[in-house]
């Protein structure tokens, strides 16, 4: 703790020869940060407007523009995306954009500093923020966030996990433009003077980059769920301090089994872009209490837990719609979202309970239940295969399957309790965060892309036919006189399928050589090649079928931080 600071004091005072980034980064320490966010600050003065959203894949270039923005007097906005659609529903909301935006308004800084300009403080209280909930039931809900409350949280974590992390590299495969990542790959490290490694994407980039150092993962449920039990994570065993993760639940099952492979229990974060952190367990046991962070007060009313800190943006008492009892230990356990109650044709239904039972089927890994609307509500699940369990890929497999669990329910569900629609994947659709949003799940009710029936899958290449079902959304309302698949569907489905075969590059670069040379309508048979040229970033896809070529092009990729 000698060498902690206010989050007030990161950009004034910097830690003279103090590693800011791993080795081999552009920005080596945090004296070279301090001139970054001079740099920053001066360009920003020179911009009129109060609010400016920031976006930037490489954490370095974030924290030094944020910091600059905020000595600047602005308020920063942080989208989770700089999509398109992102950008022009911020218009409205701010007055500029900087960093990886298609249209930036400052991509880099671009006013030399004041020599003799005195760097202060920040004001705790008038230095603001704006997150963004995930949108897991609708459209992302802005949040605003004062710096007290940021410092309070990142004083909490490191009061409560900070004492084992001293020296290390600070990796992570989620973002920082969401609050879990800003606070603990950016935030908390800045404050502590450790160093911030450059976003892992793949698994195989994380282990290299871990590789010999003294190191903590900030990882979310969706990526600890999937590594890759081949790789060589014995490699970090007695290196890797801790394995934080947040963003949603990790199951028992993963969350023995990331203890396994990377040699430390993970510890989970329980909290939101509302309320920040409160709560974190360790998986030390089978299934652990959860503690409450340092300054966090809580309590269960109506068996639904509250909570009250400096975190929150004020003094009430914040009820979540978690359920919730009080453990002999001091802690709480968590018992299900007091707010997954419906109704279905007058009978209440926990969709909760109702995933549970589903879940103990023996080829069911994950469950979600949803009520899917329209003239008469019916039940339906989406459903993630256990391991070694095949997806059922014709028809009559998936009624197979369907019925087997319907008759599994049987005995604690009547007719109009137990799901009607079914959906079987090989895993749960989640966001970057690791969240599985209820719009993905209804969108497998209503697909905007066929299934896919792949006939080769290899490193480089792969075909998989289509079968152009009149019921996709994607012929509603595009053209009047005919159902017409639209080009923007077939690229989009080309990236979707080939991100299923191959690793790729998260960030979109161009696209190169678009041809659309034939309409494909409802009832066609069409098949997708995929030729993925790893060394150059670039995938190139041809649609074919008995009438000959549909349309074809190239996409690059970059990576991102």
């Amino acid at each position: 703790m000698a060498e902690w600071r206010a989050l007030a004091d990161v950009a004034v005072r910097p830690l003279p020869g103090r590693a800011f980034l791993a080795a081999g980064a552009a920005s080596a320490d945090h004296a070279n940060f301090h001139r970054e966010v001079l740099h920053w600050q001066a360009s920003f003065r020179a911009r009129a407007g109060d609010t400016w959203a920031l976006h930037f894949e490489d954490a370095a270039r974030f924290a030094a523009a944020l910091y600059g923005a905020w000595h600047a007097g602005k308020t920063v906005v942080l989208p989770g995306d700089a999509l398109t659609g992102t950008q022009a529903r911020l218009r409205t909301r701010v007055d500029g954009f900087v960093g990886d935006w298609i249209e930036s308004d400052m991509p880099a800084p671009d006013h030399a500093p004041d020599a003799d300009a005195a760097m202060v403080a920040l004001d705790a209280d008038t230095t603001r923020l704006v997150v963004f909930t995930s949108g897991s039931t609708g459209e992302p809900v802005a949040i605003e966030k004062r710096l007290r409350q940021l410092d309070a949280e990142v004083h909490a974590l490191e009061a409560a996990l900070g004492t084992p992390l001293d020296g290390v590299a600070v990796h992570g495969t989620v973002s920082h433009q969401h609050i879990y990542g800003l606070l603990f790959r950016v935030l908390w490290p800045l404050a502590a003077g450790r160093a911030i490694v450059s976003r892992a994407f793949f698994p195989e980039d994380l282990l290299a980059a871990m590789d010999g150092q003294d190191a903590v993962l900030i990882a979310s449920p969706a990526h600890l769920k999937r590594l890759p039990a081949q790789l060589s994570w014995a490699s970090l065993h007695g290196k890797l301090r801790a394995v934080f993760s947040s963003g949603g639940a990790l199951p028992a099952e993963a969350a023995h089994e990331v203890a396994r492979l990377l040699g430390v229990p993970p510890t989970e974060i329980l909290g939101s872009s509302e309320t920040g952190g409160i709560a974190w367990r360790r998986w030390e046991t089978e299934v652990p209490v959860w503690h409450p962070l340092p300054g966090v007060e809580w309590r269960v009313q109506d068996g639904v837990l509250e909570v009250h800190s400096h975190h929150l943006s004020g003094d009430a008492w914040w009820r979540s719609q978690d359920r919730a009892e009080a453990d002999a230990a001091g802690g709480f356990r968590l018992l299900g979202r007091a707010d997954r109650i419906v109704k279905v044709e007058e009978r209440r239904v926990s969709l909760d309970a109702l995933e549970r039972q589903i879940e103990t089927h023996p080829a069911v890994k994950d469950a979600r239940v949803l009520l899917l609307g329209g003239a008469r509500s019916a039940l339906a699940a989406v459903v993630a295969m256990a391991d070694g369990v095949p997806v059922p890929a014709d028809a009559a497999s998936r009624r197979a399957l369907s019925q087997s669990l319907s008759r599994h329910l049987a005995a604690t569900q009547d007719a109009v309790t137990r799901p009607r629609r079914w959906r079987f994947v090989v895993a749960l659709p989640s966001n970057a965060q690791g969240k599985v949003t209820e719009a993905a799940l209804t969108a497998l009710f209503r697909p905007e892309r066929p299934e896919p029936h792949w006939t080769l899958r290899e490193s480089g290449r792969a075909h998989v036919d289509l079968l152009l079902d009149a019921s996709l959304a994607v012929f509603d309302g595009h053209f009047t006189q005919a159902a017409i698949l639209p080009g923007v569907a077939q690229l989009d489905w080309a990236v979707q399928f080939a991100r299923e075969a191959f690793a790729m590059p998260p960030s979109f670069l161009r696209m190169e050589a678009l041809k659309f040379q034939r309409v494909a309508r409802p009832g066609d048979l069409i098949r997708l090649d995929l030729d993925w040229q790893a060394e150059r970033g670039t995938l190139v896809f041809r649609y074919t079928s008995v009438h000959g070529a549909h349309a074809s092009g190239r996409v690059v990729f970059a990576d991102g931080e």
